[in-house]
């Protein structure tokens, strides 16, 4: 963290975000010159710090994820928020030309596997942060991939999506008062997603579990209905686990084996003012003694207004806000977990990615009537999507199926 003694002067200050004891110690060792490190835990501390005490800094290393809020979201919001353009740095656990070529396109000036190497990191943050009046300008800032929702289609999606929250504002009331009313938590959670262009958002729904649900699940495993040698379920018949932890109840972060590399959770679900590991809920389906799946009857954590808002996708209305203010699209393709849209930057599956995100899309309507779909098939039809989109094509999807626009996530 920052010394809270320190004020804006002449110092050059490298920022350093969500530094291991491994990073830290690497970091000591290189000789920045005349530079001072600084470490911070996220990038909210070390904005708050940049603002009001001016310091000067020069260049930022974050111990991330591409993908993940400390990657280039965070150069995104830096940039958002007004501050000064310096070299910004990633080390990360994941790694490949593809993901390189997405941070490079998105501003970042250079990308490290982990473990990086004392002598890279150091000629490279000397080098780029001596040189970077001259550099930046080649730099480019933009995270969207150079997509643009098409103005017929933005405007079908503010006047649909506006109609529908006017609409259902009662629901949304009603929905409100009964969660809160019916247990301790927040009525909403939010989980980060990745759509457009790799852009990541915030993506809304209503709680529908008791708050601590995840810590009810250990006792729970008797009740599993699927053994080792049982047959593989259809996806959208696995019980979701979401976060649910009451806000004044603080919780120990549980790492999955990619967070505890980065020494920080990089997949994180929101609720107020606490956070979980996304990645660790998917794996706690998986959990129940050797089975492969997880699946509760009449499941005890899932409340009486949750197994209602479940069963009629009411839970998935707040998605019309994320329409709305443009996250999304009434119709695209579905935004993935932070941890899914990683390992899918090979030129078969990031086509994807240049079209809108969306609450339904191909998929989910040819799916309808014809049992299971592959993921493989899901993705070539979300590339199948992003060829052929158009506001002619969305509304012929809508007219297919209206019960698909709130179709069940099981992305």
């Amino acid at each position: 963290m920052v010394d809270s003694t320190l004020s804006g002067d002449a110092i050059q200050y490298l920022a350093v975000i969500h530094g291991t004891e491994d990073v830290i110690a690497l970091l000591n060792c290189c000789n920045f010159e005349d530079r001072q490190i600084l470490y911070f835990n996220n990038g909210v501390e070390l904005s708050t710090a940049w603002e009001n005490k001016k310091l000067n800094i020069v260049g930022i290393i974050s111990q991330s994820e591409i993908l993940a809020p400390s990657g280039i979201s965070l150069l995104e919001a830096l940039k958002n928020k007004g501050l000064p353009h310096v070299p910004f740095f990633l080390i990360s656990n994941q790694y490949n030309s593809n993901l390189r070529k997405l941070a490079l396109s998105a501003g970042v000036v250079d990308v490290f596997k982990a473990p990086a190497k004392m002598h890279k990191v150091q000629t490279r943050v000397n080098f780029l942060v001596d040189n970077w009046d001259h550099i930046k300008s080649n730099v480019h800032v933009k995270v969207n991939d150079n997509y643009v929702v098409p103005a017929g289609k933005r405007a079908f999606d503010i006047f649909f999506s506006g109609m529908a929250l006017l609409m259902l504002s009662p629901i949304f009331l009603i929905i409100y008062l009964l969660v809160r009313l019916e247990s301790k938590g927040p009525a909403f959670y939010y989980s980060l997603r990745v759509g457009t262009g790799y852009r990541v958002f915030k993506f809304y729904k209503f709680r529908s579990m008791y708050v601590n649900a995840d810590q009810r699940l250990k006792d729970l495993k008797h009740l599993n209905q699927y053994s080792a040698a049982s047959e593989t379920p259809a996806p959208e018949t696995v019980a979701t686990v979401e976060v649910t932890a009451a806000p004044s109840t603080p919780l120990t972060p549980m790492l999955c084996n990619d967070c505890l590399k980065a020494g920080k959770c990089q997949f994180p679900i929101y609720t107020d003012k606490v956070s979980w590991c996304e990645k660790d809920y998917m794996k706690n389906k998986k959990t129940a003694a050797g089975s492969a799946f997880f699946k509760l009857k009449n499941d005890p954590r899932i409340t009486k207004v949750g197994n209602f808002i479940r069963n009629t996708s009411i839970d998935e209305l707040p998605q019309l806000w994320n329409v709305f203010i443009g996250d999304m699209s009434i119709v695209g393709n579905r935004p993935l977990p932070l941890y899914e849209a990683e390992k899918l930057t090979t030129d078969k599956y990031a086509l994807r990615f240049n079209a809108p995100a969306g609450i339904t899309g191909l998929w989910q309507v040819e799916k309808r009537g014809k049992g299971d779909m592959s993921e493989e098939e899901r993705l070539m039809l979300d590339n199948v999507y992003a060829k052929n989109h158009s506001l002619k094509n969305d509304l012929r999807l809508i007219f297919k199926t209206i019960p698909a626009l709130l179709q069940k996530e099981s992305v």
